[in-house]
């Protein structure tokens, strides 16, 4: 690394690229460029790479922070590909078989698969008059899959004039209706209306006012499976850094940037906290998109994303997670599979007092991952390991949650909930215990308003009214991550590189790998 009497930014080193913050968002924009030719640094505040995506250690558990699941691994197959390597050869995959149960609050329960006979019976044994209108919902998530995902999604949207082309799509395949809603003139049943809509949370949008483009995660699903990385989602972040090193770049933990430097009207690379210098010919911000022109650019001028209209964005709710490990379950709660969905009393409402009213409610639905039913490694012998996650409001609201305050009644509430729907003695088995709040993600991820996800993803928030993956405010910087195009979620945070890739230009001048190094990474 540089330090501040090292040549000036303004020397443009042609092949040198910065990433700042080594999410997976962040690590996989480092691999696209050093399979460029760019010899890239990656500087990220954290102890350990993966940013939401990796883990703590305590007690003899591991807990995955955040993303849990690979929807669609043929993106990180790309990704691999693209390096000259096999993400197979790196990362142990295993499908699950359910993907996840739903347990609604009066005792009805919704089991997803991928087999088609399966899917067919459970939807039969709800609700016998919803079939035909299930089948009609999964075409209509594979055709807004075709269009939103695999053209829209995988393609820079930079130019308003890509997103006016897409407007007659858009109005024919009912954009402007929610994902509820098309759920809802699908299906009568409120159970089926819930399963096959409930899944924007994930990404951080209200399912009754994201755009029902966003349906097309049912298809996802049905198409590629959910799976599970061995190791968890930090062995994929582990698997990136790697490649990145093999490829002659580096990733440089507990390094915080305080401010993308400009020279010449362009990113010229990073002043650190500590006040060195980096110089860059490349700039690309993995921090929340919030963060990077609030804070990172604060000093420069901006026409787009000025801090009055990051203020007035909608912004994607807070999580609430609680991880915690118990002592001698491994042979207990045996209905209990890897990945539970336990709904509490209300949805609607629920989801308004998350998103409209800022208000912190009494009753909760919650997302429950018990990875040690899959990964051994994860939890003590005979133990287990959970991380049980409810959404909550974010801290932009009037009324904003004192979590200094809630935040233990609430885990106490959570217990409660836990104990009565889905794991009886739960009390007496707990040993480790951590909880995240939307304070943590706001200090630990410098996430605006501890949001979850960034930008909530509303039509008007989405593809080109979305913070660019070039920047408009500055020639030089690029963003990856949650924040920008196509959006959150972890196939999002990967695709965001995949579009960032196609928009960097090669550089001047090819980084060369030194063989002993490359023979040393294969």
């Amino acid at each position: 690394m540089q330090n501040a009497s090292s040549p000036s930014a303004s020397s443009f080193p042609a092949d040198q690229a910065i990433v700042i913050g080594a999410g997976l968002g962040g690590l996989a924009s480092a691999m696209r460029l050093g399979a460029k030719g760019y010899r890239v640094t990656v500087l990220d505040r954290l102890d350990r790479a993966g940013g939401r995506g990796s883990s703590i250690a305590l007690g003899g558990h591991r807990f995955d922070l955040g993303p849990t699941i690979v929807t669609v691994p043929q993106g990180l197959r790309d990704l691999w590909a693209a390096c000259g390597r096999d993400f197979d050869a790196d990362v142990a995959l295993k499908p699950m078989d359910p993907f996840y149960e739903i347990r609604f609050a009066d005792g009805e329960t919704f089991t997803a698969r991928q087999d088609d006979a399966a899917i067919k019976a459970e939807v039969a044994r709800i609700s016998p008059s919803d079939s035909k209108g299930y089948a009609k919902f999964l075409k209509d998530s594979e055709a807004r899959y075709w269009f939103g995902y695999e053209d829209m999604g995988r393609k820079p949207m930079h130019r308003i004039w890509d997103t006016i082309k897409a407007i007659p799509t858009f109005a024919r395949m009912r954009a402007d209706r929610s994902v509820y809603a098309h759920a809802a003139a699908r299906v009568k049943d409120e159970h089926l209306r819930f399963a096959l809509s409930f899944h924007p949370l994930f990404i951080g949008g209200d399912p009754f006012n994201v755009t029902s483009m966003y349906i097309l995660v049912s298809h996802l699903e049905k198409a590629f499976g959910v799976h599970y990385a061995m190791g968890g989602v930090q062995a994929i972040a582990d698997a990136m850094v790697r490649v990145i090193e093999a490829q002659g770049g580096e990733v440089v933990q507990g390094a915080e940037v305080d401010e993308i430097s400009i020279s010449g009207g362009r990113a010229s690379g990073v002043r650190m906290v500590s006040g060195e210098v980096l110089a860059a010919s490349v700039v690309v911000s993995n921090a929340d998109a919030g963060h990077t022109y609030d804070r990172l650019l604060r000093n420069a001028p901006k026409k787009r994303w000025t801090p009055a209209k990051l203020k007035r964005a909608r912004w994607s709710m807070g999580l609430y997670v609680w991880y915690f490990g118990t002592k001698g379950t491994a042979g207990m709660w045996g209905d209990v599979g890897h990945h539970s969905i336990v709904v509490g009393p209300r949805y609607r409402e629920h989801i308004k007092d998350i998103f409209i009213r800022g208000k912190l409610a009494d009753d909760m639905s919650l997302y429950v991952h018990r990875p040690s039913v899959t990964d051994p490694s994860c939890a003590p012998a005979g133990d287990d390991t959970f991380y049980v996650l409810s959404p909550v409001p974010h801290l932009g609201h009037d009324n904003g949650v004192d979590w200094a305050a809630e935040a233990e009644p609430y885990r106490a509430k959570m217990l409660k909930v836990l104990e009565d729907r889905l794991l009886p003695g739960l009390t007496d088995r707990i040993t480790e215990s951590l909880t995240f709040t939307p304070e943590t993600f706001r200090d630990r991820y410098l996430s605006p308003f501890g949001a979850g996800f960034s930008i909530e993803p509303r039509i008007l928030q989405s593809a080109w009214f979305r913070p660019h993956n070039v920047s408009e405010e500055l020639p030089g910087l690029y963003l990856a991550g949650a924040g920008t195009h196509p959006g959150a979620g972890l196939p999002g945070v990967i695709g965001t590189a995949e579009v960032l890739g196609k928009l960097v230009p090669d550089p001047k001048v090819r980084h060369a790998v030194p063989p002993a190094q490359r023979m040393a990474a294969e």
